[in-house]
């Protein structure tokens, strides 16, 4: 079956064609009719399935009929880099449709967003808080939303934005409802049978991570990560290289290290400005950065196909996360390869995922590499010297009590004198 079966409209067929998209994936195939039927969604699936694509679609469809410039496409997403690549997506496929869409979400300026809402779009692609700022402050209207869709609900909830989607239900109308995730915990279940009506369920392989990905991993001490790093880049044939660490820090720190041995690599990390992300992940995308170094804020937010390997600098501490981090290999039918490097304490952790995978992942030692060898030595945390001040001598008296730092607690009630003691007629007393 091909895309032409969808009888999509010949605006959008002809992006759809220049896009390169022939074949539809599973996801694609199994949830594009029931959502272009009208019916509620659930689709479960792993990243890199097309599952975006098997909801802008549909959208597409709709917002060709009917009015413009009003808010009637809503999707939620939990972090900026997602809302960027739906964003992203729909911009490709909406080509020449006249249809706009607006990414809405923090650490950017509030104004340009409300600028773009006046002017008027038929699609927001938000993240929870930033929304729910527009809306207190009536910047947006959602009381025309036709169609919302949920993706990534479980990060949804694993990032606490479950009660931010509750308040945001509550300002729009009856709609259709699409949720996509990768698993379903509870919450997120709770959630499906409050909001979604007579749902139907797409389930692609969602437990189970791209066939498309071999997976191995490297025991190797924590002091010898970095240097089995370096060592692994020089002797792998490489496009692009996504390297998970656990912390913001750890993350920073091996983006430095990597570029001082030579490597063109960037950081992407929460400490970060928008401006600064948004220039890590387009260097990425472009090849002038071949290595991205990122905590899991951008497991699921990244959408570049030619990353060949992913590295798990740290073992992520659940299978879902491990599922999520490498599905950003093996992408669009291609091949990738997945390395996690493991402590002795790491073994229990990789027991867990490997039951999931139903099989044993592959040890490996690589040839040459000094396991033996003693760890580099830290430099030592340079601490910045504090700026002299100079101060009056302890005896020196403050002339003007008016900018003293600490004017406040000696400053007297009106019609207070200075210059007796306190506690002694109308002398000074403290301010409380």
């Amino acid at each position: 079956m091909k895309f032409e079966a969808f009888k999509l409209h010949s605006r959008i067929a002809a992006n759809v064609a220049a896009l390169g998209y022939d074949i539809p994936t599973p996801i694609q195939l199994q949830a594009i009719p029931p959502v272009m039927q009208g019916r509620d969604v659930i689709g479960l699936a792993q990243t890199g399935t097309g599952k975006t694509a098997a909801f802008v679609l549909p959208l597409l469809q709709r917002l060709m009929t009917g009015p413009r410039r009003t808010v009637r496409g809503l999707i939620i997403a939990p972090t900026r880099e997602l809302a960027e690549q739906i964003h992203q997506v729909i911009n490709d496929l909406a080509l020449h449709t006249g249809i706009k869409s607006l990414p809405i979400y923090g650490g950017v300026g509030l104004s340009p967003q409300v600028n773009a809402l006046r002017h008027g779009v038929e699609i927001v692609v938000a993240c929870p808080g930033r929304l729910l700022d527009h809306l207190t402050r009536r910047t947006v209207d959602l009381s025309h939303v036709e169609y919302l869709v949920l993706d990534e609900a479980d990060r949804l909830f694993d990032m606490g934005f479950l009660p931010d989607i509750r308040r945001i239900l509550g300002h729009l109308p009856k709609r259709q409802t699409l949720l996509f995730s990768a698993t379903m915990p509870t919450e997120v279940r709770r959630l499906v049978h409050e909001i979604l009506r007579d749902p139907v369920t797409v389930q692609i392989a969602h437990t189970m991570p791209l066939a498309t990905v071999s997976h191995a991993v490297y025991p190797v001490s924590q002091g010898l990560k970095g240097l089995l790093l370096l060592a692994l880049l020089t002797r792998v044939d490489r496009d692009s290289v996504l390297v998970f660490t656990r912390t913001k820090h750890r993350a920073k720190r091996l983006a430095e290290q990597l570029k001082q041995a030579n490597h063109p690599a960037a950081c992407l990390q929460g400490n970060l400005s928008q401006k600064q992300r948004q220039s890590a992940m387009e260097g990425f995308r472009s090849g002038r950065h071949r290595i991205l170094v990122a905590t899991d804020i951008a497991a699921r937010g990244i959408d570049v196909r030619n990353i060949s390997h992913v590295i798990n600098f740290d073992i992520p501490d659940t299978v879902d996360a491990y599922t999520h981090r490498i599905g950003r290999t093996g992408r669009a039918t291609k091949t990738g390869d997945a390395f996690t490097f493991i402590t002795p304490e790491d073994e229990g952790m990789v027991r867990t995922i490997e039951q999931v995978l139903g099989c044993k992942l592959e040890r490996r030692r690589l040839e040459g590499f000094n396991y033996n060898q003693p760890p580099p030595a830290r430099p030592p945390h340079h601490v910045p010297a504090r700026p002299s001040v100079t101060t009056a001598p302890a005896h020196a008296p403050v002339k003007d009590m008016r900018h003293h730092p600490f004017r406040r607690f000696y400053h007297p009630r009106p019609g207070q004198g200075h210059g007796q003691r306190h506690g002694q007629g109308q002398g000074h007393r403290y301010a409380r």
